[in-house]
């Protein structure tokens, strides 16, 4: 198990509306409304981006898909917290992660969702 970032905000989720942001954003809500999974393709592949399970997390392995979830959040009016209170987002086209007062950019959205998942080394 990777490690985990979650979607919150103050009011809950219900999967009617996260069904709509999904497809808005263009990606694919599988499943049902009690467990699934958001995933998005590039090129001819599809790739997981999130677990639903009555709660929204995923668990990351490229930059490409922090930028996604990013987006996703962003969508939804939601922050992306990790597990150590870091969180994620979108700011005037970029993914970033802010801890405390330090800020890391990954780099424009564009350009990260063009150059696709990229798996982390370990």
């Amino acid at each position: 198990m990777g490690y985990e970032l979650r979607v919150e905000r103050d009011a809950p989720l219900a999967y009617a509306e996260l069904a709509s942001v999904s497809a808005t954003a263009g990606f694919e809500l599988r499943g049902s409304h009690e467990a699934g999974e958001i995933v998005a393709r590039h090129g001819d592949s599809v790739h997981q981006i999130a677990i639903w399970s009555g709660r929204l997390f995923g668990q990351p392995g490229s930059d490409w898909q922090v930028a996604q979830l990013a987006l996703l959040t962003d969508l939804m009016g939601a922050r992306l917290v990790g597990e150590d209170g870091e969180a994620y987002g979108l700011r005037n086209g970029v993914v970033e992660q802010i801890n405390g007062s330090s800020t890391y950019e990954f780099g424009k959205l564009e350009e990260i969702i063009a150059a696709g998942p990229t798996e982390w080394s370990a």
